[in-house]
């Protein structure tokens, strides 16, 4: 039988530390998986969901964004899939009782990991203005708050409205239709907050904001670079296709400045040898300083044009633009700046220096460990450079990897969830509804809070997602969201977001992945787009957590008809009906999905057109490829200080906390633990299981601090340390962001220790 949700808090005081695995998954994936599915599901609940999992009559997993294979394992999940699905298809309500006997100043209290354990939402809640407790709201009554405070704003442009990557696609073009027919594009989403970096260096650097390779292309591989990323906790389906990789003969380079289990050795629990013996993954561990990685590219392409005979001449002169500013820029890489800015030595370089130029397709991975960084899209031009070098875009096991991290974040990109949209994306969604989008840029994240800090924006509007719990300097956006008339949360659960409110505040429940979704017209389903560009359907199977639900394209529809009323052409009555039509509109709207409802009708859906890959053709200002020089840049820590990054536990999805451990690192029982080098450590006095104040060092000198943190003695690199967000988003300053992107720099935190 499924257990009851957590009474009080658990107690983090003193969490537990042994020495940290050298494996991932196995048996122990499998023993933690069934455990926490029980608890949440119970037995006979927990087969019938598990089995859905990534099939192509099931459901699409509601954590990460990684692609799955023509052909499915019965079991198509891994450990932190399966958590989530356990979170969403819980037993545990959360009723208007619960509300009622937890006013907001308790919940205000509590964590995020009791928040989300309490389960799921069960009607539409309201906290009115001076109320101290949310209580019950008809859906009518909801949509009529949400029109009083809309139609009520002096502009369009004091509305926000953000995204959660796991809004399907129906949902996120219903979104973007209704703010530009309202009129504004204030349209944040949590890709700000992540490969946004990514998607300004591509756009500019290969004309198209995404990865470029395929599965197939990763079991063609040569050399895989995995740099940024620990795919052991956070997309640990990867690790399946690391290992086919491997099995085909490829070479992987691991570029992080924390030795991961995932990355060490997989045990693949889908066979019995995997399972206890398991597969060594890393070739080379390039145990690099926080920040040093376009440092290492830079001077990696130097030596490769150093090489001689080593580039791909004809790709260079036939498809890219900028090579010989690059290439001047490149020759002034330095040998003894590259190791001040990595902590590597030269032996380490030349080792790796060696594998790329044995190699004929090369594929880079990366996630945050590059993206949020003040010279992250610096360092992702950097990254795409090696790869033109030797014409490794647009070949057959080759090409860039940006990994995403949840489920539909790229696929709401696709659906125009943008702040700044394309002129072309504009006019076709004008053609087709007959209206007239406003062409200005509207907020990201960081402008958002600071919209709302300023009071230039009085309503937010979140779909999906934890607002609160994700975004940086948590002091400063909580005080800002709490200046806000009304804030608005379409959710399954509880998180931190409902407990910091505007002065009048709405939960709204929705349907999630794992429920049935049944409108007018019958049966109905949604479709994603996953991190390779492979479109498909979703189909929940279970009966939603209660009737009082709405899916995410019903609350859209019927918050544009209470907005818009009769002045809107739109058939949002129709679109909640039928979802099929709204795929007919997108299909007429956006490139890559003619056809669409057709094309997602087939076993495993479609994948959308790219130019690079399928064409050799680059959609940039140029009209190809383009190197870029960028000057070399690297943090500097001052003496005394450490560089802070911020991370996940293995316990952990985002800002959801499953639970209190780390288990491949040895931590267990807490979460508020800051690892640092034995050697920093005793520099710095910091003994083991000793307790410490971490404190953010910034050129505004603002205190940020994040009191009573455990030192842990672990092997990261010198002179930096790490710790789990959301705890540790309090140390990050809103205005400390990557170039070009305005991505919170969430993993470049200048940090002291004070004795706590």
């Amino acid at each position: 039988m499924a257990t009851k949700p957590p009474a009080g808090d658990p107690v983090q005081d003193a969490p537990q530390v042994a020495p940290p695995k050298h494996a991932a998954a196995g048996l122990p994936a499998i023993g933690h998986t069934l455990r926490i599915a029980q608890q949440q599901m119970g037995v006979a609940r927990t087969a019938r969901t598990l089995l859905k999992v990534n099939q192509k009559d099931g459901f699409d997993c509601p954590g990460c964004a990684w692609p799955e294979g023509d052909k499915r394992h019965t079991a198509e999940f891994c450990e932190n899939g399966a958590k989530a699905v356990a979170e969403e298809a819980t037993l545990r309500r959360v009723t208007p009782e619960f509300f009622a006997a937890h006013p907001l100043a308790d919940l205000a209290t509590r964590s995020g990991y009791w928040l989300g354990q309490q389960g799921r939402i069960t009607h539409p809640m309201y906290l009115p203005e001076g109320g101290d407790r949310y209580e019950a709201i008809s859906w009518e009554r909801a949509f009529a708050v949400l029109a009083e405070e809309l139609t009520a704003l002096a502009s369009p442009d004091e509305a926000l409205f953000y995204t959660s990557g796991r809004t399907s696609n129906e949902a996120a073009f219903l979104f973007q239709l209704f703010a530009r027919e309202f009129g504004t594009n204030n349209l944040p989403d949590c890709s700000n907050m992540c490969h946004e970096s990514s998607g300004s260096a591509l756009n500019e650097t290969i004309g198209i904001g995404k990865g470029s390779v395929s599965l197939e292309d990763l079991h063609q591989a040569d050399l895989i670079i995995v740099a940024g990323q620990n795919p052991g906790t956070n997309h640990p389906r990867m690790l399946s296709a690391l290992e086919q990789a491997k099995s085909a003969g490829a070479k992987i380079i691991s570029v992080n400045p924390l030795p991961e289990a995932g990355m060490e050795r997989f045990k693949n629990p889908q066979t019995p040898l995997g399972m206890f013996k398991g597969t060594a993954l890393n070739d080379l561990f390039l145990q690099i300083r926080i920040g040093g990685d376009q440092a290492l590219f830079r001077l990696l392409n130097k030596l490769v044009i150093e090489a001689g005979g080593a580039t791909d001449e004809a790709f260079i002169r036939e498809h890219t633009h900028g090579y010989e500013e690059f290439a001047a820029a490149a020759e002034e890489a330095d040998w003894a700046e590259t190791l001040t800015a990595t902590g590597l030595t030269r032996p380490e370089i030349e080792q790796a220096l060696a594998m790329v130029l044995a190699s004929e397709r090369t594929i880079v991975c990366w996630a945050m460990g590059l993206t949020q960084h003040k010279h992250a899209v610096a360092t992702i031009r950097e990254v795409v450079n090696l790869l033109l070098l030797r014409g490794n875009i647009g070949r057959p096991g080759a090409g860039v990897c940006p990994v995403r991290g949840h489920s539909n974040v790229q696929g709401d990109r696709t659906m125009g969830i943008f702040e700044r949209p394309a002129p072309a994306f504009l006019d076709a969604l004008d053609k087709e509804f007959g209206i007239t989008s406003p062409r200005g840029h509207g907020y990201d994240v960081v402008r958002s809070i600071e919209a709302l800090r300023d009071g230039q924006a009085k309503v937010l509007f979140a779909m999906g997602g934890n607002f609160v719990g994700a975004t940086p300097d948590t002091e400063v956006t909580e005080a800002a969201i709490r200046r806000a008339s009304l804030t608005v949360h379409v959710s399954t659960k509880l998180n931190r977001s409902h407990a910091v409110t505007g002065r009048r505040a709405l939960i709204l429940p929705t349907l999630g992945r794992t429920d049935k979704d049944v409108q007018a017209s019958g049966k109905q389903f949604v479709t994603v787009e996953d991190s390779m560009g492979m479109v498909h359907s979703s189909r929940g199977n279970l009966t939603p957590a209660s009737p009082h639900l709405l899916s995410e394209p019903a609350i859209v529809a019927r918050m544009a008809r209470a907005v818009l009323g009769a002045a809107s052409a739109t058939p949002w009555e129709e679109f909640e009906r039928d979802y099929a039509s709204i795929r007919d509109r997108i299909a007429r709207v956006i490139p890559g999905f003619e056809d669409f409802n057709a094309n997602v009708a087939r076993p495993g859906g479609f994948r959308l057109p790219h130019a690079p890959r399928d064409e050799r053709r680059f959609p940039t200002t140029t009209g190809k490829a383009n190197f870029t020089a960028a000057p070399v840049e690297y943090p500097r820590i001052p003496e005394g200080r450490l560089l802070l990054q911020t991370l996940r536990s293995h316990d952990q999805y985002n800002t959801t906390i499953y639970g209190l451990d780390d288990r491949y690192r040895g931590i267990t029982g807490g979460r508020r633990v800051v690892m640092v080098n034995p050697e920093d450590a005793a520099e710095l006095g910091l003994a083991d299981g000793s307790y410490t104040d971490l404190v953010s060092e910034w050129k505004d000198g603002v205190e940020r601090r994040a009191p009573g943190f455990r030192v842990v003695h672990y092997p990261t690199a010198r002179g930096c340390a790490a710790a789990y967000y959301p705890e540790t988003n309090v140390l990050v300053p809103l205005d400390s962001t990557a170039d070009t992107s305005n991505t919170p720099a969430s993993k470049s935190v200048v940090v002291r220790f004070e004795p706590a």
